[in-house]
């Protein structure tokens, strides 16, 4: 009999759902259709990247300009309630219902043509909610403006960013005039004043996202998927949430990764490090109401680059300097991490926590992390032992996420082809297949042997569950490849694929023989 607490897992962006209704990105009303699809492969958990607002031209979903507000680009038009097919159709014109078949069809997410379309659209969908409801004071109206009331500790700096940034041509908010740049009370008073129309219409969209959020949750927990989530360590400096909380954040220092075998000067990230003394002030009052909102929005969530909550590796700004750890020493690391880690933990509720712990980590970090309940991760190519043969996974610990590959990594059908012909032989020895065999009948029984593994959570990239090769992100690379992958097809018309069944059927019987 299957133990409940054993559970597999695919990893599949958001913006790569795939369905015949899409505009040519995935959509928020289409995760119950991938949680169905995935459970016919066994699958009861669906992780996501972040799925927070994105500026024009950026497509990395830890770039984003809130740690709060879903992006707008998500919603799924069709249930908007204010957008019948008329006003679609008058909307959009013949032009625009080209451009949606173009942007569908395409084979990798095309963010300002898809942002075009809908940009266009919901301002539609709001021109009538506006006259139809909000001047009419309806149920509609009064629940929207609940909404406002109930989520205006991070929903109104939003909105004022949003509307500043929109009227400085899209600037950075650290090249604004002083007084809006600073917060000055009169200068946010006349943008509340003068852009009060657009201030509702960021609202209404948030409102939107949110609401068909917990609809797709609930469809979700009937089909008996989870949702889990990715929380970024830091956010843009170009945010909301900094230009709101410039204090707490190290805005003359730059956020990184210290030098390894494959960084020999380390990594400048460009963000804003924690200024954790200031966060302090307020007993980490951001953290914990991020954290509160991760849990509102996902079963379980991964805290991406875990390492960073003890030690920040930062340098000044533009200068080249060599970076540093802050704090400085182990004690003081493992105190900061202590204290943090226990602040998200306190507020995450009913949602789990998972520690992204990949890369170089001191021990007292797995140490902690281990004594706080909170697992880490075991991806295979990666787990060596000191004579640098691989570990067993089944002797992984349960408290532990066990995995072939991450969204920084070629899935393991591409992957396996870097890997050196002694690695491969170690690992198909070990899966019980030869490294030569074909590689659909190698893939499927690489991906057992991971369901095999003692970690209570396994994940696979939905590619692997497809026999795909392609990557979601190549780090240190920039191109329009990255965080640009869709599914190959709709999901429905992969569920009627007859060698995607079979492959399916033989990830869902490996699952189960595992007790998943």
């Amino acid at each position: 009999m299957r133990s409940s607490s054993r559970i597999a897992g695919v990893v599949l962006p958001l913006f790569s759902v795939r369905t015949r209704r899409d505009w040519g990105i995935g959509q928020i009303t289409d995760l119950p259709a991938c949680a169905a699809w995935i459970r016919s492969a066994g699958h009861r958990l669906l992780q996501i990247l972040p799925p927070h607002e994105l500026s024009e031209g950026e497509t990395s979903p830890y770039g984003a300009l809130t740690a709060f507000g879903i992006d707008p680009l998500y919603l799924g038009l069709e249930a908007v309630p204010d957008l019948d097919a008329a006003t679609l159709a008058a909307t959009l014109g013949d032009d625009g219902a080209r451009e949606l078949e173009r942007v569908r069809a395409l084979p990798r997410a095309d963010y300002r043509r898809v942002r075009a379309l809908k940009t266009r659209a919901l301002r539609a969908a709001f021109d009538r909610f506006l006259v139809r409801e909000w001047e009419r004071s309806t149920p509609r109206a009064r629940e929207l403006a609940a909404f406002v009331d109930r989520e205006r500790a991070w929903l109104e700096d939003l909105a004022l960013y949003t509307v500043l940034r929109e009227s400085h041509a899209a600037y950075g908010w650290e090249t604004w005039p002083e007084p809006e740049r600073e917060r000055a009370p009169l200068a946010l008073d006349a943008a509340r004043r003068t852009c009060s129309r657009r201030i509702l219409e960021v609202a209404y969209a948030q409102w939107l996202a949110l609401a068909q959020w917990e609809s797709a949750r609930i469809e979700m927990r009937a089909l008996g998927v989870e949702l889990m989530g990715d929380l970024p360590f830091v956010v843009c400096g170009e945010s909301a949430d900094v230009w709101a909380r410039a204090s707490q954040f190290q805005r003359h220092m730059s956020l990184g990764a210290p030098p390894d075998a494959f960084s020999p000067a380390g990594q400048d990230w460009g963000l804003p490090p924690y200024s954790w003394l200031a966060m302090e002030a307020d007993d980490l009052a951001w953290v914990r109401a991020r954290t509160v909102h991760a849990a509102r929005l996902y079963d379980r969530f991964r805290l991406d680059h875990v390492v960073g909550y003890f030690r920040q590796w930062v340098r000044a700004r533009g200068n080249g300097e060599r970076g540093r750890f802050d704090p400085d020493g182990p004690d003081a690391q493992k105190a900061r991490g202590r204290r943090v880690l226990g602040a998200i933990l306190e507020e995450a509720g009913n949602a789990r926590v998972i520690a992204e712990d990949l890369g170089v980590i001191p021990p007292f970090v797995r140490e902690t992390l281990g004594e706080l309940g909170a697992p880490g991760y075991r991806v295979i190519p990666w787990e060596k032992d000191e004579h640098q043969h691989y570990r067993d996974p089944a002797r992984f610990p349960a408290m532990s996420v066990a995995t072939w590959s991450t969204h920084d990594t070629p899935p393991i059908t591409a992957w396996w082809d870097e890997l050196h012909e002694g690695e491969r032989s170690e690992l198909a020895r070990r899966a019980g297949v030869s490294a030569d065999a074909p590689d659909d009948a190698r893939s499927l029984a690489l991906l057992a042997s991971l369901f095999r593994s003692g970690s209570e959570l396994t994940l696979v990239l939905a590619q692997e569950l497809l026999g795909d090769r392609e990557r979601i992100n190549t780090p240190g690379v920039v191109d329009d490849t990255n965080w640009t992958y869709r599914l190959p097809r709709p999901i429905d018309e992969l569920a009627s694929d007859a060698r995607i069944a079979a492959r399916f059927d033989a990830v869902r019987a490996a699952v189960e023989e595992s007790g998943r």
